[in-house]
């Protein structure tokens, strides 16, 4: 597995509700255990920041561009260590908060693709993760990331589906994938966002065509919708809403409860 901590990766369809699933697991992670958690928004959109109400001021795909072009413009001698440099300046866009720290991938290089730099990063995440008993990766929509294995070597794998045909086609096509493209999952759940009650038996139908086991389901909750068109941070969310209730019951069903305050052995 990648690194020594507990990697969780959220993937799924765009608009499924990846970003609001990641930032209520946080929450529940903050609020139940005593980890420091790092969180990597790999979305090119870079929602998550705002959803969590953390400042950015760089991404990681804004450094690597700078370096790309430091060296197509001969401006790093060929002696300096060029992993080194971007490894610092990776470090540099780490937003640092009292109880997780945030790095934001951001967009790729644009045209061509540019294999130094995506390799070195992928072995700075890697050296990343070692440092954190946790890591959360809010990984960016469809299938695109699993073909080039940005998720590779994960402990935990939710991926996220609304109530439609194309969210539990893309969950399927996930979980083809993991197997084409040989990534490491420890273990793979579907989580449900905006279910109700009626609509749980479907994604549990859905669920053991596809052969993933539900993790659990996010209701359609007015107080998310709020906080989201606010701009609020879901933080801030009141453990009574709804989402967090359940987001509850999923953190104890994939097992982050041994997590918890005075359970760790």
């Amino acid at each position: 597995m990648m690194g020594k901590g507990l990697v969780i990766s959220v993937s799924g369809k765009g608009g499924a509700g990846k970003t609001t699933v990641t930032a209520l697991l946080l929450k529940w992670l903050i609020e139940n255990t005593e980890e420091v958690i790092l969180v990597v928004d790999a979305d090119p959109a870079t929602n998550l920041p705002d959803v969590l109400g953390a400042k950015i001021e760089k991404t990681v795909g804004m450094v690597s561009k700078q370096l790309k072009d430091q060296i197509n413009m001969g401006k790093i001698p060929p002696t300096v260590a060029k992993k080194d440099l971007l490894e610092a300046w990776v470090h540099q866009t780490l937003s640092e908060n009292d109880r997780f720290d945030l790095l934001a991938m951001g967009r790729s290089e644009g045209e061509g693709c540019y294999c130094y730099v995506n390799s070195v990063l992928t072995r700075i995440l890697d050296n990343l993760t070692e440092n954190y008993s946790i890591t959360l990766l809010d990984m960016e929509a469809g299938l695109e990331h699993l073909s080039r294995r940005t998720d590779h070597d994960v402990d935990i794998m939710l991926i996220v589906t609304d109530p439609s045909k194309m969210g539990f086609e893309t969950a399927k096509r996930i979980k083809e994938l993991i197997s084409e493209v040989h990534i490491k999952v420890g273990k793979v759940f579907l989580v449900g966002n905006k279910f109700n009650h009626q609509l749980s038996s479907s994604l549990n139908s859905a669920s053991s065509m596809i052969g993933i086991e539900v993790a659990g389901y996010l209701p359609n909750d007015d107080e998310v919708s709020s906080y989201n068109m606010l701009g609020k941070p879901l933080l801030e969310l009141p453990d009574t809403s709804p989402s967090y209730k359940a987001i509850e019951q999923i953190a104890q069903n994939i097992g982050l409860t041994r997590f918890k305050r005075g359970e760790k052995s």
